[in-house]
């Protein structure tokens, strides 16, 4: 009981301290308009990344037959997300500020069937003209220590309003059907409550040997893709191989003729 009191004090210490503050109530006043304005341009960014992926995922199922994208997920930080990163950087309250200094307001999520789809995917769109690179984190090769692994892009996408060309920023997260399993299961039993110490250590253990099943899963599913794309391709060349033997006898009973 203790415990569940000191928590309920100390979030409604941080209401206090952050949501209602002066100053950050001056802020929401002087900018709840250019607020919500910077919000909708994120939300712009947001459809021209999905685009893009939908696009290309398209252009994959009409010239290959397959496509690499299972799904896409977007969403756009929430105001009090973005609160506490304003205070934890100790960034200042303007939307300017926030717009320099916070780089993952609008997301991205796309969910592929295999790990090579993921790099092929983060290539074709960073070769896309007007996409600017910021930054690139691969947890794939370097998964971090709870065993996260996911490939982590920010880039600048223009967004074409009435009058002016705006580039915007958004994280793109590529990942495996397995990777965001994972990664959806470890972020809910992390925000657990009263769970003790020496059990959550041991799911902390068991999470990263999850992780680590789930990338050897990943592993096998595209060395047995690789393999069925080897196989079709070789009966296609022996077809091939074997119409052209049978046109060649065909010629040579002709010209016998």
């Amino acid at each position: 009981m203790a415990i569940d009191k000191f928590f309920e004090q100390t979030t409604q210490q941080f209401v206090r301290d952050n949501i209602l503050s002066d100053d950050f109530l001056d802020f929401m006043r002087e900018n709840r308009l250019p607020f919500d304005t910077l919000m909708a341009y994120y939300r712009c960014a947001i459809m021209e990344i999905e685009t893009k992926f939908r696009v290309l995922n398209e252009q994959f199922g009409l010239r290959y037959d397959r496509n690499p994208i299972e799904s896409i997920k977007t969403r756009i930080k929430s105001m009090d997300s973005i609160i506490k990163k304003m205070r934890n950087k100790k960034i200042p309250m303007n939307m300017q500020a926030i717009e320099e200094n916070i780089r993952d307001i609008a997301g991205v999520r796309v969910i592929c069937s295999f790990e090579e789809d993921i790099y092929m995917l983060a290539e074709c769109l960073l070769e896309q003209d007007h996409i600017v690179l910021i930054e690139r984190k691969d947890y794939i090769k370097n998964p971090k220590p709870s065993g996260y692994r996911s490939l982590h892009l920010i880039v600048e996408v223009p967004i074409f309003l009435k009058n002016e060309k705006r580039y915007m920023k958004v994280e793109v997260q590529l990942r495996t059907i397995a990777m965001d399993f994972w990664a959806s299961l470890e972020h809910k039993l992390r925000y657990k409550k009263n769970i003790p110490d020496d059990e959550a250590e041991i799911l902390a253990k068991e999470l990263i040997e999850c992780a680590d099943t789930s990338a050897e899963l990943d592993r096998r599913m595209g060395e047995i893709r690789n393999r069925i794309a080897e196989s079709e391709l070789a009966h296609k060349e022996n077809k091939s191989t074997i119409g052209t033997v049978l046109l060649k006898h065909r010629l040579n009973e002709n010209d016998g003729k």
